[in-house]
């Protein structure tokens, strides 16, 4: 749900942490994401009650995500699940967490979300994009709060 509500890359979720999640801004905030550059992504309404019910059932420290024995999650696990939940779906083409991620881009575009904020929050960068401010993101929807779920 976070890759696809927020466009986030593998490394990104694993590497969350718990105050990253600005719930006050319905912001995420990424550190030292690629290119050793922080960022801000939209926190998805619908995500954050599931994010709280996982709070709540599994208690994580210091990552949003952590693995059996506390720690990053591991990066392969998660694409297991990935694989899991497409093969569980249905879905008979290749999918991964990158798939993901650019499915947040297409359905934000479809959705009429300028395509300069979705290449801000997905961290690429331009100089069309690095003067973009998280102003603008109160009115700016994630795809998935767009869902019937």
């Amino acid at each position: 749900m976070l890759a696809y509500s927020a466009g986030l890359r593998l490394g990104e979720i694993v590497r969350l942490k718990i105050p990253d999640i600005d719930r006050e801004r319905m912001q995420i905030r990424i550190e030292q994401s690629k290119g050793k550059k922080d960022r801000y992504a939209k926190l998805s309404t619908k995500f954050l009650i599931i994010l709280d019910e996982y709070f709540e059932n599994y208690h994580p420290k210091q990552y949003v995500f952590e693995g059996a024995a506390g720690g990053e999650y591991s990066p392969s696990s998660l694409q297991n699940i990935i694989r899991a939940a497409a093969q569980k779906a249905g879905i008979k083409k290749h999918t991964t967490m990158h798939t993901l991620r650019y499915t947040f881009a297409t359905h934000s575009l479809e959705n009429g979300v300028d395509l300069r904020y979705i290449q801000s929050m997905m961290g690429h960068e331009s100089s069309k994009t690095n003067h973009i401010t998280t102003k603008g993101f109160d009115q700016i929807k994630s795809p998935l709060d767009n869902l019937e779920i």
